[in-house]
């Protein structure tokens, strides 16, 4: 997995601070490149001090860096956290099943 852009976040509630990562990232399937998401949420107290880490990630959503990119976009714009994740994109993601039969008949012939 190669990390291709990462876009930063940080909130500050209740006394403690939010940083969100989004990444977009990059692996191999059958010889492709597929784009994925990543999103982690590191959370601080109020001494600076880390407390609590969430992450998750959709590693295959599609061949296509373009289609990736928008929900990266809208889970960034959102501030989703990595929590929410699958319920924000799982139906978008499905949609997108499509695009590695487009991506590999393109690579077939």
């Amino acid at each position: 997995m190669m990390v291709v852009e990462n876009l930063w976040r940080k909130v500050n509630f209740d006394d403690k601070e939010y940083n969100y990562s989004y990444r977009l990232i990059k692996t191999d399937f059958r010889d492709s490149a597929v784009y994925g998401i990543e999103i982690e949420r590191t959370d601080y107290d109020h001494n600076n001090n880390l407390i609590n880490i969430e992450r998750d990630c959709i590693e295959k959503i599609s061949p296509i860096y373009d289609n990736v990119h928008q929900l990266l976009s809208l889970v960034y714009e959102n501030q989703v956290s990595p929590i929410h994740l699958i319920d924000i994109l799982g139906e978008r993601v499905d949609e997108l099943l499509g695009d590695f039969s487009t991506c590999c008949l393109s690579i077939a012939n």
